[in-house]
């Protein structure tokens, strides 16, 4: 709560829930409520993500889990599956105001990699922003996806293209299985 702020939610009291729930879930839940569903998933034993700190306090956040736990990217026309492999997803990132532009995303990326790979997944794919496709200066609070750029640089590959600005992008983390 530190980091995303008591009623703040991060992003319009989203408690990275967004991409948890249906459109009418959102509009109903942002806020307390959110936060409280989130608080849930932790008690769950769920790990729905990572945060980063510096100097002890916490400065930035990645969600990172199996994609069959964003539903709606898979109601998405341009984000839906590509195929039928078996991938983890990097959703959003939030980075306190004061620490953008720090590498604290880059961190937090190769971290969430990392914690992919150590919990058996294959493939790990995220839906990051083009700020080269478009011609329209993006805010940072457009940006909580990450960039095409910092995807590419920790070694993601584009995999579609269904949306002019939205790439999804992947990086092989794990073994592949036997078959």
């Amino acid at each position: 709560m530190e980091l995303f702020g008591l009623d703040r939610g991060a992003y319009s009291g989203c408690w990275c829930m967004w991409w948890r729930q249906t459109a009418k879930e959102y509009d109903r839940d942002h806020g307390a409520p959110n936060r409280e569903s989130m608080r849930a998933l932790v008690a769950e034993g769920r790990e729905p993500g990572l945060l980063a700190y510096l100097d002890g306090e916490p400065v930035g956040w990645v969600s990172v889990a199996p994609r069959d736990e964003f539903g709606r990217l898979d109601r998405s026309r341009a984000l839906g599956r590509v195929d039928d492999e078996e991938v983890w997803s990097i959703v959003c990132f939030y980075i306190h105001r004061r620490h953008r532009r720090t590498g604290v995303g880059r961190a937090l990326l190769e971290a969430a990699v990392r914690r992919a790979a150590e919990r058996g997944a294959r493939w790990l794919e995220a839906y990051p922003v083009d700020l080269d496709a478009t011609t329209a200066t993006k805010a940072s609070a457009e940006l909580f996806t990450g960039t095409l750029a910092m995807f590419e640089e920790a070694g993601f590959e584009e995999v579609a293209r269904r949306n002019p600005t939205r790439p999804v992008v992947r990086r092989r983390v794990g073994a592949r299985a036997p078959r």
